[in-house]
């Protein structure tokens, strides 16, 4: 007789002494420590289309155009190739360990753009602190755990709000760029220290309190069992709507600011400000959209 495989989908272990309302404090302290850790992922994530442009701009570096765009797009690549491995590690260790180890390894490049005097540093960093990107594939893993079926469509809908992070590097790294550099223009070296330090602090607060949610079965399948689902034409289909859709969002979200500046010739500043009004309804819309 054939044996057959089966493998069941994670499920939690719940605890035998934790009441409901004990369980249910837990899941919206994870809840909002997941969203503000997504936050400030994505506020580092877009850090390059404000500091790439005002570097152009003060004449600190002459790139063109076009190395310009390899370098703002350089982090958004990782963000994007990472989230499939970064999603399968999830499964295997579970969201809260990923999520944490996720945030200090980008906030080391991230420093390290502080360092940086070539071209070449600049697009090695940007990969490496582009590792803040897969935040999102970590943290819905983790806000999926605490959830059940009927509410996690508003569960993931909040924890989308983090999305806020690229408006507020929009409307704010601008502000900080021009008080740091008053009076000495090199001074823009303490915005990457401010992004990794801030990833660190996030980091330790997320850890210290959140909890791992115990998963049964989650580390049984074998890597290529995990990449099952990619074998389903309607993974590619969504996938390629996502592509479209968040590719569009992310894309503005990096290029108005060059573009205000380059065609409008306005101050930073005030490119920042007009992008981060396009980017701040992304991030609110999702909420309404995961409660719907």
């Amino acid at each position: 007789m054939a044996a057959t495989l089966t493998i069941s989908e994670p499920v939690a272990r719940p605890s035998a002494t934790q009441t409901p309302s004990e369980d249910a404090a837990k899941s919206a302290r994870v809840l909002l420590l997941n969203t503000l850790a997504f936050a400030v992922c994505f506020a580092a994530w877009m850090m390059y289309g404000v500091l790439i442009t005002f570097l152009v701009e003060k004449n600190v570096f002459s790139w063109s155009k076009s190395q310009m765009g390899v370098l703002i797009g350089t982090p958004v690549l990782t963000g994007a190739v990472m989230r499939l491995p970064v999603g399968m590690l999830c499964d295997r260790y579970g969201g809260r360990i990923v999520y944490f180890i996720l945030m200090l390894a980008a906030a080391i490049p991230m420093f390290l753009v502080t360092f940086a005097q070539h071209y070449l540093h600049f697009l090695l960093a940007g990969l490496g602190f582009g590792l803040a990107g897969a935040s999102f594939a970590a943290g819905v893993a983790y806000t999926s755990v605490w959830f059940p079926q009927k509410r996690i469509g508003t569960a993931l809908g909040i924890f989308g709000l983090g999305n806020a992070g690229a408006a507020a590097t929009a409307m704010f790294a601008p502000l900080v760029l021009q008080r740091l550099t008053a009076t000495d223009l090199d001074r823009w070296r303490v915005l990457p220290q401010i992004y990794a330090g801030l990833l660190v602090v996030m980091a330790a607060h997320f850890w210290l309190f959140t909890f791992t949610k115990k998963i049964e079965g989650g580390g049984n399948a074998s890597p290529l069992r995990r990449l099952d689902p990619l074998r389903r034409v309607r993974v590619w289909r969504f996938g390629l709507y996502y592509a479209f859709f968040f590719g569009g969002f992310v894309a503005l979200s990096q290029w108005l600011i060059p573009y205000y500046v380059n065609v409008y010739t306005m101050p930073v500043a005030t490119a920042g400000f007009l992008t981060a009004m396009f980017s701040l309804p992304s991030g609110l819309i999702r909420a309404v959209g995961g409660w719907m």
